[in-house]
Formats: structure tokens, C-alpha cells, sequence
């Protein structure tokens, strides 16, 4: 046995894309083989930056984390698939290489400069899962545990951010004369907050600044933060610990990810821990840290891959659903969730006169909320960047359907006196959020998939047609596709019932309309 077994890199391609003799499935039975050969060491010098990416979270998954839970999972083929218990249970097993979430999604964050909250009780890894994010960044493993912030109900914004000089202090003769000592963390690449729901509510605030802003403030200094990844720990996410976590604190976390519990029968890999008194963090790999220009080139890559038209049509399909609530308002546009929730009005109080709609199978019946344009944005960027980490040029259906819980976690609220939760077979998704945002998600793809809508889209045509401009659009044009707007209109308010995509939809049109309108008015005067 190697004094180090941790030395192993994995050996490149780590997922070939055309080979037909695959290399075996990587696990933490690796961890018994023998360090790197002079060859591998070689490839990792002069590697692509996303097989570097694969190069860490392999050898994280394999030696660091001991996560044998591949709960990311991808087929190429139909899985085999093992039925277990009186509630049958399903086990899948992934016919392509699939992941763990609690090591690939803390990657990932690294490598878009995401918030990620690590949940799990404790002793479970999750906050040394984020001291390896910040020596994957180049940082020594002192300068990782100096610079980590430990939440506890005593903490103030000075502990947090910095303290002015106090010679300043007394000699000073402008607020502007003083200096401030910065804390080191806020020039970090990777920064990382343990407990962060020990924080009081007034330091919260100021950490929402660093968090939202990238900028520091104290005595009127502004300290401007670099880009970089974030990483918070909290030992459960139902408003446990010291102090509640404002909900604008909440709402910027990009990612959860659940540390899972520990498998017994990899006991035999903690008592070699213990006997050479190995600690991965101490041992991490040279060939896997990513400097600044690498890590700056890293989301460069990621955000060049390409998102298309008929995934991102299935997002919009997805999305729709949620934020409609017909009985909210008068008028069309206010029609929402949002308006119920800034009156402070319950939505069972509302929706309880509706009648006629199908509420089971109107997925957007089961959240309280809808989703966020910055929700939005996080979910392309992971999903561009599961593609990048799979070595893929163009995000795939299955990509986004795997970080879509992840992203959603804490931003879909589900209304757990929905009838959905009460059906057979359905309790368990009052505690299984993950598996739930996917079930919705199938759902809105199997309701896309019966509408057809990738060939019968009507609005499809309309929206080709504005985006090649107006410029050169004589007016008897325009009116024509005003009609159609009109007519279509009419056509969709005979009778369908209303639910949140054709909402969208709707008022795409009365968009679309408007845009003419003041055109044809221009159109009109310029004559």
C-alpha cells in the first residue's frame, strides 16, 4: 500500500465521447491502486480545461468525498432497473457515466462562480467539500482556513468585513481619512461561510451586500470584491439555526445540494484514513488547481455552449407554469401569485371559488410561488455547464432536467395541502423536494409533448416574424399581422381554460400587438 494512494490523477479522456471500449466505472475501490504514472502526470499538464474539471471531480469523488450516491443520473441505453419493498422501491442503474450530486454540484459552482448551500447534518462533509473548492482555486490550506467564516450569534459586521484603524479613528478629520482593515476573505476566489444561519440578522445584511453586489461597505469605503465562487453550510434548511436567514439572503443561493448519509460499507476507507493519518484536503493533487486565468477561461467555455431553440422552448413551457393565479386580479397582467403574496392574501382563500380546471393536472397548482429571472438565469448557466462538464457542445434535455432541482430547491415553495400530495404514491415528495421539481418537470414535458408543441406553436410564426425587425415594415404589413394577432386571440378565447403557459403566451401577444401598434402610428406620422 502507497504512503499516499492519494495521488492518483484519472487517467485522460475521463469520458470518451466516440471510443467503444470505455474505461471501467471509476469508484472508491480506486482508492486502492497506486499513484499517478510519469505518463498521466504528463497528460495533466496540458489537458483541456473541462477534462481537467472531470480530472477533479474524480479524483474528489474517488479519494476526497466518500459519496458512492450517484443520484445524477444518465443512460445511453434503458437502465436496468430493480424494484425493492412494500412501497417498490425503484433502483436505476445508469447505463452512461452518472454522477453525485454533492461533489459535482459544488464543481460546478467553482466553475460558474455560483452560491452553493451545502445542507446535511452534521459531520457529513459538507464543510470540507468547501475547503477543497478553495485549494482547487490555488489557495494553501491555511489560507482556506483562515479566511473561512464561522457563523455564530455573536458575529458583527466588522468581524465579517473589516475594522477601521483605531489611530484613525481618534486622528482623523474626515470619515474619508480613515482607513479600513478588510478581512482577506473578501479578496477570495472561493469564499466560504460555515453555519451561515448563525449569522444575526444585521450582519446577514451586510453579508447580502458581498453576496449580491461583490462590494464591501464600512464608514463610506467601498471594498470591490473579485468574482468568485461562494459556499454556505447549514445543518437543515427549514429556518433552523440561531437566526432566520432573511429571504433576501435566501433568495440569492444559486444551488442546494443535500450532503446524503454515510455508506457503512465503506468503512474499510475511513480506517485507512485513520491508520496513515491521511487527510484529503492536505493532498490534493497539483494537476487539478486551477489558477485565476484558467479559472476565468473555464467560465469563458461554459457560457459559449450552445442552449437550443427547442430546449430553451421546453424552459419557457416549464416555466409558465407556476406564476399564474387567475383569481388574483382584475386586470390581465396582475394576475399572479406575487399580487396575492404582496396583498398578503392566502391562495387557497383565492383559487377556492375556481371551478371547471383540472387543479392535478395543473402543475402550477402545487407551488405558492413562481420562478425569478435571476432563478432563470442560474438554471441556463448550470445547465450550460453540466454540458461543458460532460464534455458536450450544446445542452441536452437530460442536462437541464438534472440541475433543475438543484437550482429550484428553495426557489419552488411547494403548497403541501395540494391534493397532488395526497394521492397514492405522491406523500413522499413532501419531503423529497428534489425528486418532486423532476416529477414536475416530466409532467411539463409530457403535457408539451401532447400539445405537439414543437410543430404547433402558433405564436412560433408571430415571433419570427418580429424578430426581423420592423425597419422597412410598410403599414398595410403591419395591420395584416395585427390582425393575425387579433384573430388568434380570439380563436384561443373560445372557451379553453386558462392555464399559466397560455397566460405567457397571452400577453406575448398583447406585447407583440403593442410593439405594431406604436409602429404603425410612427409609420403613419412619418408620411
Amino acid at each position: 500500500m502507497p504512503d499516499n494512494p492519494f495521488a492518483h490523477v484519472s487517467q485522460s479522456p475521463t469520458n470518451p465521447q466516440s471510443r467503444a471500449d470505455a474505461p471501467r466505472q471509476f469508484d472508491v475501490a480506486a482508492l486502492y491502486q497506486g499513484p499517478a504514472t510519469n505518463l498521466e502526470t504528463a497528460q495533466a499538464t496540458n489537458i483541456a480545461l473541462d477534462e481537467k474539471l472531470r480530472q477533479a471531480y474524480f479524483w474528489i469523488v474517488n479519494y476526497a468525498v466518500i459519496s458512492p450516491h450517484y443520484d445524477i443520473e444518465y443512460n445511453d441505453a434503458p437502465p436496468q432497473t430493480f424494484t425493492f419493498g412494500d412501497t417498490k422501491a425503484q433502483l436505476n442503474l445508469p447505463s452512461a457515466q452518472s454522477y453525485s450530486s454533492f461533489v459535482l454540484l459544488p464543481l460546478l459552482n467553482f466553475a460558474v462562480r455560483g452560491r452553493c448551500l451545502l445542507i446535511g447534518g452534521p459531520g457529513r462533509g459538507k464543510t470540507t467539500s468547501a475547503v477543497l473548492m478553495g485549494i482547487l482555486a490555488g489557495y494553501s490550506l491555511n489560507e482556506v482556513r483562515e479566511a473561512m467564516q464561522h457563523g455564530q450569534p455573536q458575529m458583527t459586521i466588522s468581524d465579517l468585513l473589516g475594522n477601521p484603524l483605531p489611530a484613525d479613528l481618534v486622528n482623523a478629520q474626515s470619515m474619508q481619512e480613515i482607513r479600513i482593515s478588510w478581512r482577506k476573505w473578501l479578496s477570495m476566489r472561493v469564499r466560504i461561510i460555515d453555519e451561515y444561519n448563525r449569522i444575526p440578522t444585521r450582519t446577514q445584511s451586510a453579508l447580502l451586500t458581498v453576496m449580491a453586489d461583490n462590494y464591501a461597505e464600512i464608514l463610506d469605503h467601498v471594498f470591490k470584491c473579485p468574482d468568485g465562487a461562494w459556499y454556505l453550510t447549514a445543518n437543515d434548511d427549514a429556518g433552523g439555526g440561531t437566526y432566520q436567514v432573511i429571504e433576501a439572503l435566501r433568495d440569492r443561493i444559486d444551488v442546494v445540494v443535500k450532503a446524503l448519509s454515510f455508506n457503512m460499507r465503506f468503512m474499510d476507507d475511513l480506517l485507512l484514513r485513520v491508520e496513515k493519518r491521511l487527510k484529503p484536503e492536505e493532498l490534493v493533487p497539483p494537476q487539478i488547481i486551477f489558477n485565476a486565468q484558467e479559472s476565468e477561461q473555464l467560465y469563458r467555455e461554459i457560457l459559449q455552449i450552445k442552449m437550443p431553440r427547442e430546449i430553451l422552448r421546453r424552459v419557457e413551457f416549464f416555466a409558465s407554469q407556476f406564476e399564474f393565479l387567475e383569481p388574483a386580479a382584475e386586470q390581465f397582467e396582475y394576475r399572479t401569485k406575487d399580487t396575492a403574496r404582496l396583498a398578503s392574501v392566502d391562495t387557497h382563500t383565492l383559487t377556492s371559488g375556481e371551478s371547471g380546471k383540472d387543479r392535478i393536472k395543473d402543475i402550477g397548482a402545487q407551488t405558492k410561488n413562481g420562478l425569478s429571472v435571476r432563478t432563470l438565469f442560474t438554471l441556463l448557466t448550470f445547465s450550460k455547464a453540466m454540458a461543458y462538464f460532460r464534455g458536450a457542445q450544446i445542452v441536452e434535455l437530460e442536462d437541464l432536467r438534472q440541475m433543475l432541482p438543484f437550482v429550484l430547491h428553495d426557489k419552488l415553495q411547494p403548497d403541501l395541502d395540494h391534493a397532488f400530495f395526497d394521492a397514492p404514491g405522491n406523500a413522499m415528495y413532501r419531503t423529497d423536494r428534489v425528486s418532486w421539481i423532476r416529477k414536475l418537470f416530466d409532467l411539463a414535458c409530457a403535457e408539451y409533448d401532447r400539445l405537439d408543441l414543437d410543430k404547433q406553436d402558433p405564436l412560433a410564426e408571430l415571433e419570427a416574424e418580429f424578430a426581423r425587425g420592423l425597419d422597412g415594415l410598410t403599414e398595410n404589413e403591419t395591420r395584416k399581422r395585427l390582425v393575425k394577432i387579433e384573430r388568434l386571440l380570439g380563436e384561443w378565447s373560445k372557451g379553453r381554460k386558462l392555464y399559466g403557459n397560455l397566460f405567457d403566451d397571452i400577453l406575448k401577444l398583447k406585447y407583440l400587438h403593442q410593439r405594431y401598434t406604436n409602429y404603425s402610428r410612427w409609420v403613419r406620422y412619418s408620411k
